[in-house]
């Protein structure tokens, strides 16, 4: 027999409803205590990305669909809806896990990360518009001081900065923001968020006054490019 350890628990009414409730409702369990470790087994697999839980509506309503998708003779579905069902008959939750990994998964984007991604693909908006416009003297003068070559948004590491390259390939490709980088290749082969975060720090204060006839200057976009280039 497993060796178990007795936990004081101090729960709010409202939660010792809900879990009442669910017992009520299951019929999975004999006790308040039998349906807390059900429960947090429940919570631990699923979190956990070892399993998915599925509540008898769940499965019915799975069941209704799946009779109407073959009813209809939907061709190519992305879900092996068959897999799913075997799955549901046999109790065999955690096979989705290991099947349809692109789908059960636990990450998520940092909101950081999001903020920050939008803040570079504005920044560099900014800079690739605005030097578009100078005239040839003043371009020179850009190269002159970026090795001999106009300056544009390189992206991100994909080995070591892959969250924040795959939300910029998300807002770009997928949700047709900064239409400016479309189609373009983000993979910088190197990192680049640091530098970023740097040249943001910078140009937040000149970002409150472009727009309505005011743009970046020459002076500015160098800069930006100098502190880009700072360790």
């Amino acid at each position: 027999m497993a060796k178990s350890e007795r936990l004081e628990l101090r729960l709010e009414e409202e939660l010792v409803n809900r879990i009442d409730n669910w017992i009520d409702e299951t019929g999975k369990a004999s006790s308040r205590s039998d349906a807390i470790r059900q429960l947090v087994e429940i919570g631990l697999s699923t979190t956990t990305g070892k399993s998915i839980h599925l509540t008898d509506g769940d499965k019915l309503n799975f069941m209704v669909l799946r009779d109407i998708a073959k009813h209809l003779k939907i061709q190519n579905a992305e879900t092996d809806l068959d897999f799913v069902a075997e799955t549901i008959y046999g109790g065999h939750y955690w096979a989705p896990t290991w099947e349809m990994n692109g789908l059960f998964h636990k990450h998520a984007d940092k909101p950081s990360d999001v903020h920050l991604v939008v803040n570079t693909l504005d920044m560099w908006t900014f800079i690739e518009s605005r030097i578009e416009k100078l005239t040839k003297p003043e371009k020179d003068q850009i190269k002159a001081a970026n090795h001999g070559h106009l300056p544009v948004f390189s992206g991100f590491d994909g080995n070591n900065e892959g969250p924040l390259l795959s939300i910029s390939y998300f807002l770009i490709e997928k949700m047709n923001r900064f239409s400016r980088f479309k189609d373009r290749s983000l993979n910088s082969h190197c990192p680049t968020a640091a530098r970023y975060r740097r040249m943001i720090a910078a140009f937040e204060p000149i970002r409150k006054n472009l727009g309505f006839g005011c743009d970046l200057n020459v002076k500015q976009i160098i800069e930006l490019l100098n502190i880009e280039r700072r360790e």
